[in-house]
């Protein structure tokens, strides 16, 4: 059985601050990245932020020869 699975990054503006969040993880992490800079006093807008959504073969990367 194939498994296929999703992780995530998030980025503000260039600098990335969350790299491979599981996919379990991203909805409250992400809706918290942007209540937190909504309210506190940062270098970042929420429009600032990002994420990108990568899906991988879990069992093609296990049995990889590299």
């Amino acid at each position: 059985m194939t498994q296929i699975e999703k992780i995530y990054h998030i980025y503000a503006g260039d600098r990335c601050l969350f790299h491979s969040i599981k996919e379990e993880e991203f909805n409250t992490t992400w809706s918290t990245l942007k209540i937190m800079v909504g309210l506190m006093k940062t270098d970042y807008t929420i429009e600032d932020l990002s994420y990108e959504e990568l899906t991988f073969n879990k069992d093609l990367a296990l049995h990889s020869s590299h």
